[in-house]
């Protein structure tokens, strides 16, 4: 009698996403893989079990339903792999196709911008509110320099309280006669 399982751990499984499962006995590069699968990618499956509760003890595969909270959570995530990668015994990989690659992509870049807009436009309302406060404390500023004028107390401070603003300087362009 042997050991039936020994043989999963000895076997490598390509799923193809018509449903199909391929075995393999033997390792082999992803290369190989999507040479014989055109227009698809190698992708490692990778699954974990997390359990909702806090009680990890009480939380096991079996399927009892008599507490349906203790059921774990099954996670499956899939990392795609490089051509130069070798498929290894006793995993499991998929095949996925390329246009839905292309779409996990966009999607994924996607969600980065719209992250990086959402902190940008967050970084650009706090330098908006704090250009407004700056903005108000310099109006007020100069509102009170104006109202207490010119003081002829200090002959110092007479220059020093003067309201000065802005004025463009212009250089003279001479015109040339033709």
């Amino acid at each position: 009698m042997g050991n039936c399982q020994a043989i999963d751990t000895a076997t490598l499984v390509i799923q193809h996403p018509n449903g199909k499962a391929e075995r393999l006995y033997w390792p082999v590069s992803a290369s190989e893989v999507m040479k014989t699968n055109p227009g698809h990618y190698v992708a490692l499956l990778i699954s974990s079990t997390l359990c909702p509760t806090k009680d990890n003890e009480n939380c096991s595969d079996n399927n009892n339903n008599e507490n349906p909270s203790t059921n774990p959570l099954r996670i499956t995530r899939i990392k795609l792999l490089k051509p130069t990668d070798t498929l290894v015994l006793g995993q499991v990989y998929r095949l996925i196709t390329t246009q839905d690659v292309m779409k996990g992509l966009w999607a994924k870049k996607q969600a980065k911008m719209k992250k990086n807009m959402g902190k940008t436009g967050l970084e650009m309302d706090k330098a908006a509110r704090r250009s407004e406060a700056e903005d108000k404390q310099v109006i007020k500023g100069e509102r009170q320099r104006a109202r207490t004028g010119p003081s002829s107390t200090n002959s110092g401070s007479v220059t020093a309280n003067k309201l000065r603003t802005w004025q463009p300087s212009l250089l003279s362009i001479s015109e040339s006669a033709s």
